[in-house]
């Protein structure tokens, strides 16, 4: 574990835009901080798709609300939060995120243990911009500990 302090400035801090609607704000990943956590912040606006089905088997990942609202789908119940709403989701358990329907959020996330994942978020801009290809995501599912699900609960809501 790592003992030093970790600090990161808002105006260092690395955003990727993820999407015409997503900007996520790369804070502390595992090898800063020595694999006790990894934490980003998810800017939503309205009409953001967010994250689709998925579960990670090796961490549990948090939802603070910063401001707005946040649906999340947990097994087939999808939750209502709000402004200083906190959600945590245990491992192997399939999830979803976006804002409501109209509604934007700002969203602190957070996995523990840590788990490399900012390279994962890297990704997701380079699919975005149309510099990787879909198909990538999938292929490192295990490596990022990120693999995806399908849902009619989410898909209907």
């Amino acid at each position: 574990m790592n003992a030093s302090p970790v600090l990161v400035r808002a105006d260092q801090a690395e955003s990727v835009v993820d999407g015409p609607t997503s900007l996520i704000t790369l804070l502390a990943d595992a090898p800063e901080t020595g694999g006790a956590v990894t934490i980003n912040r998810a800017t939503l606006a309205v009409g953001s798709p967010g994250a689709p089905p998925h579960s990670h088997s090796r961490a549990a990942e948090s939802f603070f609300v910063l401001d707005g609202e946040l649906q999340v789908l947990v097994d087939d119940t999808v939750i209502d939060l709000a402004k200083g709403d906190f959600l945590l989701v245990p491992p192997g358990v399939t999830h979803a995120f976006a804002p409501p329907a109209g509604k934007e959020a700002d969203v602190l996330v957070t996995f523990t243990p840590g788990m490399r994942r900012f390279d994962y978020y890297r990704l997701l801009g380079r699919v975005h911009t149309g510099e990787a290809d879909a198909s990538d995501l999938a292929a490192c599912s295990v490596e990022f500990d990120n693999h995806y699900a399908v849902s009619d609960t989410w898909a209907d809501r």
